[in-house]
């Protein structure tokens, strides 16, 4: 699991626009955000935490990567 913490999350608009990026990287990722913590923590199942933190980032965020396992 790799948990992000995205403090310019801050709308349902928001998460969702990160889950579609993380999902266009990693088709079978499970997504679990946490809106009021700015925290996604993804199961990624092909994609690295590099691959994830870069196409939320392309898609207009700033993750940082708190924990990667």
């Amino acid at each position: 699991m790799i948990r992000f913490d995205i403090q310019d999350m801050t709308c349902g608009h928001c998460a969702s626009t990160i889950t579609r990026a993380v999902r266009a990287e990693d088709p079978q990722a499970r997504v679990h955000i946490d809106l009021a913590a700015h925290r996604v923590d993804v199961e990624q199942t092909t994609a690295s935490a590099e691959e994830l933190r870069a196409a939320i980032q392309d898609a207009g965020y700033t993750p940082v990567v708190v924990a990667a396992g």
